[in-house]
């Protein structure tokens, strides 16, 4: 399946569990922080890559979200993440570490489990190389994340893991592979629109 056939099935299962979750029966739950409408944060993240040649991660994003009920929202995000390389690793035939800078655009689905506060939440979707594309065979790769996270009214902190599918990593026998994790950490202010 291309890339475009798996961006297509995750957006389709997303809608499908947007529509199977607003025809249950009315929610008695009386949540303060997340009524339906739209919001909008800017966030900061920081991680730790869990493939060489890659060590850390720094980014910006931004994410529209719209709260389907008390429960349950989806997401927009967009941003800008660089991952960084070590000056003493790197691919084979390179000189010296260079840094992979992407852009990430991701769907994601949002489910509130304890106290309309602690969540978790799943996107997929697609990162696009803009800066040391040579450092990759593919610009473009498949995006998936799951996180969990807390937020109250302003601020949003969420634990998550990103998977870039098709995007090089070293192996430990030196070869070359595909599939470039991360493990961040995302603090957020967002306000109701």
């Amino acid at each position: 399946m291309t890339i475009a056939g798996k961006i297509k099935t995750g957006f389709l299962v997303a809608v499908a569990m947007m529509f199977a979750s607003t025809t249950q029966a009315q929610e008695t739950n009386t949540a303060e922080n997340y009524d339906q409408g739209f919001r909008l944060g800017v966030g900061l993240n920081a991680g730790y890559s869990t493939n060489d040649p890659y060590k850390l991660s720094l980014g910006a994003d931004v994410r529209g979200q719209y709260d389907l009920s008390k429960r349950y929202s989806l997401t927009l995000t967009t941003g800008y993440t660089n991952l960084f390389q070590s000056k003493a690793d790197g691919f084979p035939g390179q000189t010296e570490g260079k840094d992979l800078g992407l852009i990430p655009a991701k769907a994601g689905f949002k489910a509130f489990v304890w106290n309309d506060q602690f969540y978790l939440m799943g996107e997929a979707g697609a990162a696009f190389a803009v800066s040391n594309v040579d450092n990759t065979r593919d610009k473009t790769s498949l995006l998936l994340s799951p996180s969990i996270g807390y937020a109250t009214k302003y601020i949003d902190v969420s634990l998550n893991y990103t998977h870039y599918n098709h995007f090089d990593r070293l192996n430990n026998n030196g070869t070359l592979g595909r599939g470039v994790g991360q493990v961040g950490v995302r603090l957020a202010y967002g306000f109701q629109l």
